[in-house]
């Protein structure tokens, strides 16, 4: 049986899921970024125990399909981000068609519905929180930030980085701020 669970972002996630779930006595046989699937079936009051426990770290028991195909494209468009070895060279609403197997309309009309904001948006929040990572640790100039993010250049980076924290990507590692977010707070 699969189970959805919202806010699964990083390998912690994964490892605080499985073992909370074990504590409980299920078989989890695979744990992916928001996915579990379990050896067995479970009851409706075996939900509840999972949801209750799962809550107590900041996760939550996916039930809705929208809302599951939702969360399917935020932690694909995050290990898109944030987890490729490569630069981001990719069609991205290609891709989410084809991960999801879904057209790329509904998967943006389900997305707007459900988070409220487009797919897109989504997309450049999780780059630029990408780049603070990157000016953070200052081991990449901006030109090659720009160029593992797939920015067409580095002014374009910079205006989107603008738009989005409201200063420039110099002006934020010259301030050495840490205003990061963590990947299910980037909306």
């Amino acid at each position: 049986m699969k189970l959805h669970i919202k806010n699964m972002v990083c390998n912690r996630c994964k490892m605080v899921v499985k073992a909370e779930l074990e504590k409980l006595g299920f078989k989890p046989l695979l744990v992916e970024l928001g996915e579990v699937t379990l050896a067995e079936n479970i009851s409706p009051e075996d939900k509840i125990k999972i949801s209750d426990s799962l809550t107590h770290f900041g996760f939550e028991l996916l039930e809705d399909k929208k809302t599951q195909i939702a969360e399917q494209i935020k932690t694909a468009i995050i290990n898109l981000v944030h987890y490729a070895q490569e630069p981001l060279k990719i069609n991205l609403s290609a891709y989410l068609s084809e991960l999801l197997k879904l057209e790329y309309t509904s998967l943006s009309s389900i997305f707007s519905e459900v988070e409220d904001q487009t797919i897109e948006k989504y997309f450049i929040a999780q780059k630029i929180e990408k780049a603070k990572e990157m000016l953070t640790y200052g081991e990449l100039t901006l030109s090659e930030i720009a160029y593992q993010l797939n920015y067409s250049s580095v002014a374009h980076l910079s205006a989107q980085f603008k738009k989005v924290t409201g200063i420039t990507p110099s002006a934020y590692k010259a301030a050495s701020m840490d205003s990061r977010k963590t990947l299910d707070e980037v909306k």
